[in-house]
């Protein structure tokens, strides 16, 4: 018996596999390694897939250096800038995606973290939601306080997105304006308030497949089970613009590995998806069981509509409230 199929029917009875276990599996065959993700995505989770949508919800003139960002007001890029939206506007955005099918919509917003009075407002808006609109709600709004995170738990928020990007060691070749510590630390007060998170990373920054391993690997240990797979989309004015588009395989080894470090989690792709050819489709046969819907924050993604019908003909069923 390979080394693929050992860990697959170890981790099927139980066992959690250590780094480098993990790190054997890079150059395992990627066909069969991709069918033994899928077995251990249909024996935790059944066929149950979990949809999401985000909106911009602020947008532009980011402090932060991120160099992946088209936000970030550090890079000469062309994007929309816009304050905070307001009640109105967001729960006209979570009516529509309720009517989509939707389970949960997140709110996102750029800057290292909202002011006090933002807070307060986005609130508000949540409040304004919650009894108009049967939808899970999702905050993604920066590096808060714990007494931000309680404030968004009383409003009505179930769950904070807060992405590691990285792993620790490439963190500073990302970013350098906060640091990995400063995310942990944010995700660590987002529970500590009651708040579920969901967290996962960048692919193609650079990074290799042990930057993503160990980042994974710090997911779990913040016992985390939404996993965000990001692709990045190389945009021009940004130091990552002439980076290269990973490819369709790519996407299906990290998904693959992923789904043997955590068996039972919600892997989602994410952002990016949208440039691969087949649109994410090879890579919900290798472990994925999630995905964002829709628009993301500064590029066009995959209409819902679309998405239904290629969740529905794998033999997926999407999971409801």
């Amino acid at each position: 018996m390979n080394i693929v199929s050992e860990l697959k029917n170890k981790i099927l009875h139980g066992h959690e596999i250590t780094k480098k276990q993990a790190m054997s599996l890079i150059d395992a065959d990627l066909e069969e390694l991709c069918s033994c993700a899928n077995e251990l995505r249909k024996h935790f989770c059944g066929d149950s897939f979990d949809i999401c949508t985000i909106i911009n919800g602020k947008s532009g003139n980011c402090t932060e250096d991120c160099k992946y960002c088209t936000q970030s007001a550090h890079y000469k890029t062309i994007v929309e800038k816009s304050p905070l939206l307001d009640g109105a506007a967001l729960l006209e955005g979570a009516l529509y995606n309720r009517r989509k099918g939707i389970l949960r919509y997140s709110v996102v917003t750029s800057g290292k973290q909202l002011t006090d009075e933002e807070v307060s407002a986005v609130c508000n808006s949540y409040r304004r939601i919650k009894p108009s609109c049967d939808i899970s709600l999702c905050a993604s709004h920066g590096l808060l306080s714990y007494e931000h995170f309680k404030k968004l738990k009383n409003a009505g928020v179930t769950r904070y997105h807060n992405n590691l990007e990285t792993s620790r060691r490439n963190f500073p070749n990302i970013c350098t304006t906060h640091t990995y510590n400063d995310k942990i630390a944010a995700i660590k007060n987002a529970q500590r308030a009651g708040l579920e998170v969901c967290s996962g990373g960048i692919m193609g920054l650079g990074e290799t497949m042990e930057d993503r391993i160990d980042m994974v690997l710090d997911i779990r240990d913040l016992g985390i089970t939404s996993i965000p797979v990001n692709i990045l989309n190389p945009i021009s004015g940004t130091p990552f613009e002439h980076l290269p588009l990973l490819t369709n395989d790519e996407v299906r080894h990290i998904a693959a590995i992923l789904r043997f470090i955590l068996p039972a989690a919600a892997i989602r792709l994410a952002g990016g998806r949208g440039l691969l050819k087949d649109k994410g489709r090879s890579a919900l046969m290798s472990g994925v069981n999630s995905a964002i819907s829709g628009d993301m924050l500064t590029t066009s993604g995959i209409s819902i509509d679309e998405d239904m019908a290629m969740i529905k003909e794998l033999g997926f069923e999407v999971k409801l409230l």
